[in-house]
């Protein structure tokens, strides 16, 4: 079995449950349904879980919607807004969400005994269910959302059988079960696996990435919530004692159309400097990622808001402690002091980074501990566990799955 090779790296448990679950589920269908095949957390988690799902005996789906320019631009304003950013929305842009997903709706095959919608694009999916359990996926920082926006969603989230948010302080009051559960990395993806030296410099070569100095690395898509313009400034301030190199890697989504503008602004803001590597990576640039975080000395993550950040848990798969912004599903990850710092500013962020480049004997301690709690919680043999538990817990009765 696929799981087999998890055997030495996962929680015992976890696989133990996961062979249970399999066993109770297997015949079954579970369709997922995002909003792109390429680039963000979702779809990476997606091309990896399929497949595992699949080896349990579950027949398993990955349905992605289309949609016109108009259609992303109004989700990408509607993920701003449920971060908080004041947006404008009128009855015509949620008129056309609707009818996008009426239509896809029309060409989608949407009958399966569980079916998992991520996120808002497709959230009004639910209009057009065929039965089995429907259950929606919130990936986003709705900690803190604009109340229009998320009032005007809720009108199909209240819908499901259930949500699953990845930070409790997400959770919304909904009439409907909601579930707590982080996303995750996989230990043997090519973005995750071990890289020798030679491989690494390969690729540091080709991208054009110096060795002979300290690197500081932020990998991200080109979102302003992802702050690449404090990330220059904190890398400013530390070159002022500091000799080092930062680079800025990220790809493109295609749900996401502010991408190139941003991009453009970062690297309009670093073009001063022959020290800045801003980096555009085609999609499933994942050992061109391994290896920048690999090699980087000191690791950013230095997010305004951020739902979950699956780079700080990679980076900490590799025993790299991490400097992340104190907000959304990131404090999740790092904890402060033991497996990195968490930063409220760019000023904090270049006062840690100066510590981590002057005391390598703390980053080793730090990246350990970092790489030990990962495997304990963010691996995606956890993430499925928790997925088909909430699946048998609500086609059972609500019956716990201790009782496998």
């Amino acid at each position: 079995m696929l799981l087999d090779r998890y055997s030495g790296i996962a929680p015992k448990g976890d696989l133990l449950l996961l062979r249970k679950l399999g066993e109770r589920l297997q015949g079954k269908t579970f369709l997922h349904v995002n909003s792109t095949r390429s680039g963000g957390g979702v779809a990476e988690i997606l091309q990896r879980m399929i497949p595992l799902i699949l080896d349990l005996g579950i027949t398993a789906r990955w349905e992605v919607i289309e949609g016109d320019d108009r259609f992303f631009d109004i989700t990408k304003k509607m993920h701003n807004a449920l971060q908080g950013n004041p947006e404008r929305f009128t009855e015509a842009m949620w008129s056309h969400h609707y009818e996008v997903n009426r239509h896809n709706a029309e060409h989608l095959d949407l009958g399966a005994d569980a079916v998992l919608i991520h996120d808002p694009q497709p959230a009004p999916l639910i209009e057009f269910r065929k039965g089995g359990r429907w259950f929606w996926r919130c990936h986003i920082d709705v900690s803190n959302p604009l109340k229009e926006v998320r009032d005007a969603l809720q009108r199909y989230c209240a819908r499901y059988d259930a949500a699953v948010f990845s930070v409790a302080r997400f959770a919304q009051a909904l009439p409907i079960s909601e579930f707590i559960i982080a996303p995750s990395i996989d230990p043997l993806s090519d973005k995750n696996r071990e890289m020798d030296d030679s491989e690494i410099r390969a690729v540091l070569e080709r991208l054009g990435i110096p060795a002979d100095r300290p690197m500081i690395l932020q990998v991200s898509r080109f979102d302003r919530f992802k702050d690449p313009i404090g990330v220059i400034q904190a890398y400013r301030m530390v070159k002022r004692y500091n000799d080092c190199i930062l680079v800025l890697a990220g790809s493109p989504a295609t749900d996401d159309p502010e991408g190139a503008a941003v991009l453009d602004e970062v690297t309009a803001y670093a073009s001063d400097d022959r020290d800045i590597y801003v980096l555009l990576l085609p999609p499933f640039s994942d050992l061109d990622i391994n290896a920048l975080q690999r090699s980087a000395t000191v690791i950013f993550q230095k997010s305004l808001k951020e739902g979950f950040g699956l780079t700080v848990s990679e980076a900490m798969w590799k025993g790299k402690p991490v400097i992340g912004g104190a907000v959304g599903g990131i404090p999740l990850q790092i904890v402060h002091g033991v497996t990195g710092f968490l930063v409220h500013s760019a000023e904090g962020a270049a006062f840690r980074a100066r510590q981590f480049l002057n005391n390598p004997g703390m980053v080793k301690r730090m990246g350990e501990k970092g790489k030990d709690y990962v495997r304990k919680n963010f691996l995606i043999t956890r993430q499925l566990r928790d997925y088909l538990s909430v699946w048998y817990r609500e086609e059972n009765g609500r019956k716990e799955v201790m009782e496998l």
